[in-house]
């Protein structure tokens, strides 16, 4: 089966004429009808916001995009608040999620205005000796513990996730913290990666809902907000159904009517905080097959490696390959599609079946958006590719140059012997 482009062969012909390969690419047009789609799917809550995590994508012109459709930014460092900070988003419209936190990044956290949602008990006390305070508005992750199952079985084991606080430990820590002067509490709920199936947001939100009903109960405190978090995933495999957020939205909407409003709880906003969902369809790793080998196996070598995409080295991901110019080719070719990293698990596709792959062919690898170049590295010394953005009227615009050898050594910069010479 077959994925399409949203990238022409004649463009991308036009494109490594001006940037060579291998490069990002994302597509404007695909990200901002997301955008919508995802906005319209939750109009129903009129306090719903969706925090895009940074760490997925970050990149400031990306960013600003969707920051049109309102969304916020979804932050875990230091590096990533700048980053929010510099695209003039502030404020509530930053959330703080961090796990093993060093005390400057709450401050600074702190100094944007961001809403603070705190992973573990031991971070109330660790928190208020950082600031000084704790802020009116506070918020607290969840893990249920044990497995996770929806209707379609078991999604993952959040027993074993090291983030967010256990029941017990979570309706103490309302407790303290209104008693601390908070006076507007969140919930948050980080349980799974990468889920194809619109049931999970609403069983999540069944989970969640009835949580909220019980603290309202026991504890006489009114959550406020409630974010679901990000594990809505995509379609990587060309047979796969995509996620619909419309239906997905909707289910929330039947679970928020069930639960919340009896009880009273009919003005809970709703936050997200997808990355993947929101950015991985509209990015694609473009790359130049430069050589072939045969041997055991058949081989074709491209100028990309797992420095510039690491999911399938890291994890085994299954990421479609699209030879340009050649879609309608049959595949009767199987290869390994490999890197130059001195490593063996340096491949972008194991026993593939493709077309006939000649030196010279440009590859799109698919669904980079989002833990694509974000989780670039530099080991052998590989630098990290230029990012470029498929503008709505088909042009292309640079919105990350290609790190150079300068770059890559640029910390020496500051021993005498070093100065100058490394570039």
């Amino acid at each position: 089966m077959r994925k399409e482009t949203f990238v022409t062969k004649e463009q991308l012909d036009a494109i490594v004429q001006e940037y060579p390969t291998p490069f990002h690419l994302y597509d404007e047009k695909g990200i901002r009808a997301n955008a919508q789609a995802v906005k319209d799917a939750f109009a129903w809550n009129p306090g719903y916001k969706e925090y895009f995590a940074v760490k997925a994508t970050p990149n400031p012109f990306l960013i600003k995009i969707l920051h049109e459709y309102g969304c916020g930014c979804d932050c875990s460092s230091m590096a990533e608040l700048v980053l929010s900070d510099a695209c003039e988003i502030r404020g509530e419209d930053i959330m703080f999620s961090s796990n093993e936190t060093p005390a400057e990044e709450f401050v600074k956290a702190a100094e944007l205005g961001a809403i603070i949602n705190l992973d573990d008990f031991t971070h109330i006390d660790f928190l208020e000796q950082t600031l000084g305070y704790i802020p009116e508005t506070i918020s607290l992750r969840y893990n249920p513990g044990g497995v996770y199952e929806i209707s379609n079985g078991i999604m993952d084991n959040p027993g074993d996730a090291k983030y967010g606080l256990t029941k017990a430990q979570l309706f103490e820590g309302y407790k303290i913290l209104k008693e601390k002067g908070a006076k507007r509490f969140g919930l948050h709920s980080f349980l799974v990666s990468n889920t194809v199936t619109n049931d999970y947001y609403p069983a999540l939100a069944r989970t969640l809902f009835n949580l909220v009903v019980e603290i309202k109960e026991e504890l006489g405190i009114e959550i406020s907000f409630i974010n679901l978090s990000g594990g809505v995933g995509i379609a990587y495999k060309p047979d796969q159904v995509p996620n619909d957020i419309a239906a997905i939205g909707a289910g929330v909407h039947q679970v928020y009517d069930e639960i919340l409003v009896p009880a009273g709880l009919g003005d809970v906003a709703i936050y997200t905080e997808m990355g993947r969902f929101m950015m991985g369809p509209y990015g694609c790793l473009v790359t130049k097959a430069i050589h072939e080998k045969h041997t055991y196996k058949e081989y074709i070598g491209v100028d990309a490696c797992a420095a510039n995409l690491m999911r399938p080295a890291m994890y085994g991901a299954y990421h479609h390959i699209t030879v340009m110019g050649k879609e309608n080719e049959p595949c009767e070719h199987m290869y390994d599609v490999v890197g130059a990293l001195c490593e063996n698990n340096d491949k972008f596709a194991v026993d593939r079946m493709l077309p006939k792959i000649d030196k010279g062919d440009l590859l799109v690898i698919h669904d980079t958006g989002a833990h694509g170049f974000a989780m670039g590295y530099n080991y052998n010394g590989r630098l990290w590719s230029s990012e470029i953005l498929l503008q709505e009227d088909g042009t292309p615009k640079l919105i990350r140059r290609a790190q150079t050898i300068a770059d890559y050594y640029a910390t020496f910069d500051c021993f005498d012997e070093f100065k100058g010479k490394l570039q």
